[in-house]
């Protein structure tokens, strides 16, 4: 198949896409133990922790706003917003 001036237009579309949110939930999944604890000490911050991946990934798939994105997350309380400023993108956000 022969290509077009559109494919690399499709290509650098696509890249965009699946990068969004890519280097937050790199952030994320980077951060340690301790510093999840750090945020609130009692399990709480680790559910919370792993519902706030879970939440951009999901963001990530169906290619939500910023403001939506911000918008779940101040929905999953204090520990939640507390924990999404750790990273700095975020932290711009909230």
């Amino acid at each position: 198949m022969t290509s077009n001036k559109y494919d690399d237009l499709f290509s650098e579309a696509d890249a965009a896409f699946d990068a969004t949110y890519q280097n937050e939930l790199a952030e994320l999944k980077g951060m340690s133990k301790e510093e999840i604890t750090a945020v609130c000490p009692d399990t709480t911050a680790e559910k919370t922790y792993m519902a706030l991946i879970a939440l951009v990934e999901k963001a990530s798939k169906q290619n939500l706003s910023q403001a939506q994105l911000i918008e779940r997350i101040k929905a999953l309380g204090e520990i939640g917003i507390k924990l999404a400023m750790k990273v700095p993108s975020f932290a711009k956000l909230l």
